[in-house]
C-alpha cells in the first residue's frame, strides 16, 4: 500500500469547516479523518454523527474514530450519517467481535484502536475482522500532543501481529519527521491534525507531508 495522510479535522477550525476540508481534497486528500470523544472514555467532548453528515457531500472517505464507551451502541447511526471507516477501541467495551460485526454489517471498513499502554496481542484474536489497525502514538483524546518516540517499536510489532494486507494507521504527533519515521516502521496511513489544519494553507500543508511521507 502507497502510505496516505488522512488530515484529521479535530484540529479545524469549524468556523470554516467545509472550506478547508475542500482545500485538502483539492490537494490530493482523499479521506478525512474524525475524532469522535464523548467526554467519557476520553475527557473531551468533540463531535458527532452531525460532523459527519456535515461533510458526507463533499466525496471523501470519512474515517470515523470513536473515542466513547460502548460504541456498539452507535455504529449505525454514524454509518447512516455517511462513515466509510468505523474505527472502535478495544478499551472502551467489553464485545470488541460483536462491535467490530456490527462495523461490516453496517457497510463500513472496521478499524480497531489501541492506546500505547494497551499490549498490541488483542489484535491476534480479532485481525481476521479488521480493514484497519490504528495504533495511537499518543495518548487518545486531544490534539497537539508530542509523539512517543516508543511507537515506533510498537507500529513495527502490530505490523508483525496484522501481516502486509491490513491498513495500518497512526494517529498523533504526525509531521514530516515523525510521519516518514512511520512508514518506515510499517504505517500506510497517518492521521494528521495540527500539523495540517494548524497552518495557515492546510492544502499546501497536507501536500508537503504527503510528498515527505511518499519520498521518506
Amino acid at each position: 500500500m502507497s502510505p496516505r495522510v488522512a488530515p484529521s479535522i479535530l484540529a479545524a477550525d469549524f468556523g470554516a469547516l467545509r472550506e478547508q476540508v475542500r482545500s485538502v481534497l483539492d490537494a490530493g486528500a482523499q479521506l478525512i479523518h474524525v475524532d469522535v470523544m464523548d467526554g467519557h472514555f476520553v475527557e473531551p467532548i468533540t463531535m458527532g454523527t452531525n460532523a459527519v453528515a456535515a461533510l458526507a457531500d463533499l466525496g471523501a472517505h470519512l474515517d470515523v474514530h470513536l473515542m466513547i464507551e460502548r460504541p456498539e451502541r452507535h455504529i449505525a447511526e454514524f454509518a447512516r450519517a455517511g462513515a466509510g471507516t468505523i474505527t472502535v477501541h478495544a478499551e472502551a467495551t467489553a464485545h470488541v467481535h460483536y462491535a467490530l460485526q456490527a462495523v461490516r454489517e453496517a457497510g463500513c471498513r472496521a478499524g480497531h484502536s489501541a492506546s500505547p499502554a494497551t499490549p498490541p496481542a488483542i489484535l491476534g484474536e480479532i485481525g481476521e475482522m479488521l480493514d484497519l489497525a490504528l495504533c495511537m502514538t499518543v495518548n487518545p483524546g486531544w490534539g497537539g500532543q508530542t509523539f512517543i518516540d516508543a511507537s515506533l517499536s510498537r507500529i513495527a510489532g502490530v505490523r508483525a501481529i496484522i501481516g502486509p494486507d491490513v491498513e495500518l494507521e497512526v494517529d498523533g504527533g504526525i509531521d514530516r519527521r515523525t510521519g516518514v519515521a512511520c512508514v518506515r516502521a510499517g504505517a500506510t496511513l497517518l492521521v494528521a491534525g495540527t500539523s495540517v489544519f494548524g497552518a495557515d494553507d492546510p492544502g499546501a500543508a497536507f501536500h508537503e507531508l504527503s510528498t515527505a511521507i511518499r519520498c521518506g
